[in-house]
């Protein structure tokens, strides 16, 4: 390469940094703006709904939308400023657009999932639910999936599509439920002194609900022993206490 060449080289170098400088820092100031702008767009929004009394649920689900719609035309808005033409972009990313919606039919299964539920609130942020197998406390829903802790405080996510057409149990929904402990006594016992005892208990527990009263009744009678069961209502979040509370209580009175 001569020496003339060279100059030319690094001239239009120059021609070309000199043009595309101001656009790369057009661009980069506001795609760090435009960042800053969606996030706190995002929390206003999810405030705004938050002081009119909208469900939690729904204010998340539409925050986390309003966020990704706009970072997409943010990312749209930083590359015309760059310069490429964006008509061809939009037109090469719609088509982009129906590819990946073929390919990712469950994704948008999954999106569709999570409006249903928003809308007919199966359950909502805070419940516990079974469902799939799994029993865990709604942490959060998200787009696609919805996501679950477990008693043991393990994250468990769950597609929405899945949610939304199948078998949901929801501990959570009428704030209170019933707990049914079973426990077995021989035929020697004196179930109606073992009655007593445990009606006595429960009516005086400060974290069973009296009404419906409590019930300790036989369920079976086996070759061996008298099955019943102790019934009784309690509060969502006191309903393990109970259970362990009566189980403990049953041990110095129930007879093997």
């Amino acid at each position: 390469m001569t020496k003339i060449e060279l100059q030319n080289y690094f001239t239009s170098i120059k021609t070309v940094v000199l043009e595309y400088s101001p656009k790369f820092v057009v661009a980069m100031v506001l795609l760090l703006v435009g960042l800053w702008a969606t996030s706190m767009i995002t929390k206003a929004t999810k405030k705004i709904m938050l002081k009119r009394k909208v469900e939690h649920t729904l204010s998340n689900f539409i925050g986390n939308l309003i966020f990704w719609t706009l970072r997409v035309l943010l990312f749209v808005t930083v590359i015309s400023k760059l310069g490429i033409e964006t008509s061809s972009f939009v037109a090469i990313l719609g088509a982009a657009g129906l590819a990946v919606g073929l390919s990712l039919q469950g994704s948008l299964s999954n999106f569709a999932g999570g409006i249903l539920i928003v809308l007919f609130k199966p359950f909502k942020l805070g419940d516990t639910i079974e469902t799939q197998g799994e029993i865990g406390k709604v942490s959060e829903i998200l787009l696609f999936s919805t996501k679950l802790i477990t008693a043991t405080n393990q994250v468990i996510y769950i597609p929405n599509a899945i949610l939304s057409n199948g078998k949901i149990k929801n501990y959570s929904q009428l704030g209170v439920r019933r707990a049914d402990i079973v426990l077995k006594t021989s035929y020697q016992s004196d179930f109606n002194a073992i009655k007593k005892c445990l009606i006595e208990f429960v009516t005086h527990h400060d974290f069973i609900i009296q009404e419906p009263k409590p019930e300790v009744l036989i369920d079976d009678l086996s070759e061996t022993t008298i099955i019943f069961s102790v019934k009784v209502w309690t509060k969502n979040k006191d309903y393990s206490q109970i259970n362990s509370d009566i189980l403990e209580f049953s041990k110095s009175v129930v007879k093997l």
